[in-house]
């Protein structure tokens, strides 16, 4: 299906994309290529957590006051720029977006994100994104980790995005310090290594929920692992548009 077909149909039908994966599967780079491809809107997840982490930082919180970081979400005047090519992202009317990628943000988002509360709240607010898109008849991928399964199982496309740990390694490496070298891929491993671990102890990450597809991207390109989503793109699209041709 052309990319001037799928825009047609997703302007009858609107389309939610649900990609989760583990850090370093390369969700983040191909979900932006998705949005764009599809003229849809970008939801990071991931960086909601690490915008309420800079939050309660700023306000001097202690994270481990799981009741406090809850009430912080609630009150976190957090705008998110859609733009899946130049997302921005404000806390009241500071720009966040550098700053959430900071060591120190990243050092301390797992104690945010394995927050029952927090994730809870975060599911909420998420969906909440994901459905007001779809109604405005466009749509939007999100990805993160749950997204298939707790913020929007019922999105219309929904992809497990997995790849072997040293390919996580060496992208992870690339994103953080823009190279590979032996000390950063040890610097990313013992990140990723300690932010799986956390993550894992709230939420199954690894394993496809019912319906839901997996997509490997160890030793594929960028290009080979937007095309394989595509694909289940337009086989979703197909089918949605021919139960509202039949209507």
């Amino acid at each position: 299906m052309g990319g001037t077909d799928r825009r047609t149909r997703i302007g009858r039908v609107g389309v939610t994309i649900a990609i989760d994966g583990p850090a370093g599967s390369g969700k983040s780079t191909v979900s932006r290529r998705i949005a764009t491809e599809l003229g849809i809107g970008y939801l990071d997840t991931g960086a909601m957590y690490r915008a309420l982490t800079w939050y309660a930082l700023d306000r001097g919180i202690d994270l481990a006051d799981q009741a406090a970081v809850v009430a912080a979400a609630g009150r976190m005047p957090l705008t998110m720029d859609s733009d899946p090519q130049d997302p921005h992202y404000f806390v009241g009317d500071t720009e966040v977006t550098g700053a959430i990628r900071e060591p120190r943000i990243t050092e301390s988002v797992a104690a945010v994100s394995t927050n029952l509360g927090v994730r809870r709240w975060m599911a909420g607010e998420q969906r909440r994104r994901m459905l007001e898109a779809r109604d405005r008849g466009s749509g939007m991928v999100a990805e993160g980790r749950d997204i298939t399964t707790v913020v929007c199982p019922d999105a219309d496309v929904r992809i497990l995005l997995v790849a072997d740990s040293e390919a996580r390694l060496a992208r992870r490496a690339l994103e953080l310090y823009g190279d590979t070298a032996p000390e950063h891929l040890e610097a990313t491993r013992r990140q990723v290594q300690g932010r799986d671990a956390a993550d894992s102890t709230v939420s199954e990450f690894l394993t496809p929920a019912p319906g839901v597809s997996v997509v490997d991207s160890s030793g594929l390109s960028v290009e080979q692992v937007v095309d394989a989503v595509l694909a289940l793109v337009d086989d979703d699209l197909a089918r949605r548009g021919a139960l509202v041709d039949e209507r």
